[in-house]
C-alpha cells in the first residue's frame, strides 16, 4: 500500500512512523510512506501557505492552491485523498478496513484554524478522530497509518492475528494474561490453561460481551453472535 501524507511538517509523520511494527513494514515494504510539503508549490521567497481568513475571525487558513497543487502532483487513478477535519467522518474500525484495501491513499493534513473550502471538493473524504481539537493533522494522519498497517497482509507473521482484537465484530477484546500463572496471588482463569480450543474462544466470546457491555454498551448493537463451535460446546460443557 502507498500512502502520501501532504504536511508542512514531514520529519513529524515520518519519524513517528519510523519505529516498531510500522517502521518495520515500511522496511519490508508492505507500506510505502512518502510526504509532501504544501510549501513546495509556493511563489513567495517566505513560502507562504497560510493567511488571514476573510470576513475576519481568529488564526490564519491554510491557502488553496498549495494544496491544490500538491494533491494534483500525486493524484493517480488509483489515488484516494483523505482530509484530516473536525467536520468529517469518525474514524473507527470499519472505516480502516475499507481505506486499507485503497492501492493510493493520500492523506492531507489540515493545520492552523483550517483550509480554504475550495479545496474540500478536491477531497473523497473527511475524517476525523472524535469531538476534540487537535493543533494540526499529523498525529491524525499517523493515527491512520498506524491502523492500516495493521490490516495489511504480511505486517505480522500470522494473518489473523488482527481477528480478536478490540471492535472486531463490535466487541471489545476478552482478558488476556501471560506468564507467571500466579501472580501476587491471582491465577490465569483456569480455561485459558486446560487446552480446550472451543472451550476458550467459547470464554473469550463470553468476556467480550461482558467486557463491552460494561465499558462501550453503544457497541452491542450490532456485535457479532457467538461462533456455533462456541454454542456447541458450551452444551458439552452442562452434560458434564
Amino acid at each position: 500500500m502507498k500512502i502520501d501524507v501532504i504536511t508542512a511538517f514531514g520529519e513529524l509523520v515520518d519519524q513517528t512512523l519510523s519505529q516498531s511494527i510500522v517502521g518495520r513494514a515500511r522496511k519490508a515494504g508492505i507500506i510505502k510512506l512518502g510526504t509532501l510539503s504544501p510549501r513546495e508549490f509556493t511563489t513567495d521567497k517566505h513560502k507562504t501557505i497560510d493567511d488571514r481568513p476573510y470576513g475576519g475571525g481568529p488564526g490564519m487558513l491554510m491557502m488553496a492552491e498549495p494544496l491544490y497543487q500538491a494533491i494534483n502532483k500525486l493524484r493517480k487513478k488509483s489515488s484516494y485523498v483523505v482530509l484530516t477535519s473536525p467536520r468529517g467522518q469518525v474514524f473507527n474500525q470499519e472505516l480502516a478496513k475499507k481505506l486499507a484495501k485503497k492501492r493510493h491513499l493520500i492523506i492531507v493534513c489540515g493545520h492552523y484554524e483550517g483550509i480554504d473550502a475550495r479545496i474540500y471538493p478536491e477531497v473523497d473524504l473527511e475524517v476525523s478522530l472524535g469531538d476534540f481539537i487537535l493543533t494540526g493533522g499529523e498525529l491524525a494522519a499517523c493515527v491512520m497509518i498506524d491502523t492500516l498497517t495493521r490490516l495489511q497482509k504480511g505486517t505480522f507473521k500470522k494473518d489473523d492475528v488482527t481477528s480478536s482484537e478490540s471492535f472486531e465484530g463490535n466487541l471489545l477484546e476478552a482478558p488476556q494474561y501471560t506468564r507467571p500463572e500466579v501472580w501476587r496471588g491471582k491465577r490465569v482463569p483456569q480455561v485459558l490453561l486446560n487446552g480446550n480450543h472451543k472451550e476458550i474462544e467459547a470464554w473469550k466470546h463470553a468476556e467480550s460481551l461482558k467486557i463491552t457491555k460494561q465499558f462501550r454498551p453503544d457497541l452491542l448493537e450490532n456485535a457479532s453472535q457467538p461462533k456455533p463451535a462456541g454454542r456447541a460446546k458450551k452444551k458439552e460443557i452442562r452434560r458434564k
